[in-house]
């Protein structure tokens, strides 16, 4: 009965080129943009090196403070040493990292040529909570960060631009006037991972003096990196965390704060929080999840409509079949299959084209060097994603006309074809 199915709607979609011609643009077009956005999400958030711990990582990169006197609030980041004093001790995280927020600055060429390198400081636990593709050496350690030692990993591109092709770990690269000894190289990291992305990390102790770690305000220029033991404690320590908001002590007057608000979040909470928030606090993934799904229905509503209206107007031509099918004994069951099928086929090569024009996309945006190192591939997520998404949209434009014609009486059906 498939097989009948499928070549019947082979033959239909031949025999109507403009309509058929129609739908595959419609669907085409609108899968290859909702594949386009999955894959670009999907590049952001999804388990790719160096952060493959997302599902039990959390964020801590700004703070909110007030003054109960005083109107206004202050949102920035946190001091090294709050973050040491407040976050480290969490009973129920496994590692803590913290590290600033990197900022470009001028490093010298070996030749004397002055080039600008994106900067990020860390401790050694850093390296502990990412998985980075070390191409040269290792990371450095929490040893050598206690001691302050001079030494720095460094991307790919910087190593091309330092070293050419030679080996980079033993060299020495200057930064802010001091020699730093390269011990690890590796894989350039795309610039919206926005935690781990830099040029050059070194020791948060290798620059300037100690006094970042003295508790003399609660703001900075550092976040913290939270490493839960499974999913099932980040929870937990946020509730810890909260409470240990309540006895903070406020060292510095200037600050004019006197009491704070922060919680940690995911890395999806972190990115997409302030945009899809609205004026409303976005407590969890779920419900950003949640509303980039309705963002995603809504957008796919208008062009189902449209192909829903195409379907009906193409099926309407085809009264005298439904007709005589009624007629020879077709349930409205079997003419139902027969629709959605057809449906489903002609999706499914609008997807397959859509498939292919997200590609193409996808390596116009490579290439083009849009986002700094980003890379953008098909990937088996992507695929999967494609296909379900091609499926249900061919259901659910489907499904509506092929019943409203299979609802037809045969007298009606016939003097349709005869109108």
């Amino acid at each position: 009965m498939l097989k009948n199915y499928i070549k019947m709607a082979l033959k239909v979609l031949l025999r109507r080129k403009v309509f058929t011609c129609i739908s595959l643009v419609t669907i085409s077009f609108t899968l290859m943009v909702l594949m386009v956005a999955t894959a670009l999400f999907d590049h952001v958030f999804g388990s790719f090196p160096p952060e493959t711990r997302g599902d039990r990582t959390l964020i801590l990169d700004s703070i909110t403070g007030t003054h109960t006197e005083q109107q206004g609030t202050s949102i920035r980041p946190p001091s090294y040493a709050f973050l040491e004093r407040y976050v480290s001790p969490l009973t129920h995280a496994e590692k803590v990292s913290i590290s600033n927020n990197g900022a470009p600055m001028e490093t010298t060429f070996r030749k004397g040529e002055k080039i600008k390198s994106h900067l990020k400081s860390t401790d050694g636990v850093f390296w502990e909570i990412l998985e980075f593709d070390f191409l040269e050496g290792r990371p450095y350690t929490t040893k050598e960060v206690e001691e302050a030692q001079q030494v720095a990993v460094i991307n790919e591109a910087t190593r091309r631009v330092f070293f050419g092709e030679e080996q980079a770990v033993g060299q020495y690269i200057e930064i802010k006037e001091r020699s730093f000894r390269v011990v690890g190289v590796v894989s350039n990291v795309p610039r919206f991972r926005i935690v781990p992305f830099s040029d050059i990390w070194v020791p948060v102790s290798a620059i300037g003096s100690d006094a970042y770690r003295h508790y003399d305000s609660i703001f900075g220029n550092f976040q913290a990196m939270i490493l839960a033991r499974n999913a099932a404690d980040i929870p937990l320590i946020k509730e810890e965390f909260a409470d240990v908001l309540t006895r903070v002590e406020y060292p510095n007057p200037n600050d004019q704060t006197n009491s704070i608000t922060s919680s940690p979040g995911s890395l999806l909470e972190m990115t997409l929080g302030p945009m899809f928030s609205f004026g409303l606090i976005l407590h969890s993934t779920k419900m950003l999840v949640a509303l980039i799904c309705s963002l995603a229905v809504l957008f796919m509503l208008l062009p189902v409509v449209s192909l829903v209206n195409i379907n009906t107007t193409r099926i309407l031509e085809r009264a005298s079949e439904i007709g005589v099918r009624k007629a020879f004994g077709g349930s409205s069951l079997t003419l139902v299959g027969q629709f959605v099928v057809e449906n489903v086929i002609l999706t499914l090569l609008g997807g397959a084209l859509g498939l292919v024009l997200t590609f193409l996309v996808l390596q116009m945006l490579g290439a083009s060097d849009i986002v700094q190192y980003a890379e953008f591939r098909m990937n088996h997520r992507i695929f999967l994603y494609g296909l379900a998404m091609t499926l249900v949209f061919g259901l659910i434009s489907g499904v509506y006309p092929a019943w409203k014609m299979s609802r037809l009486h045969i007298v009606e059906a016939l003097r349709r074809r005869k109108q």
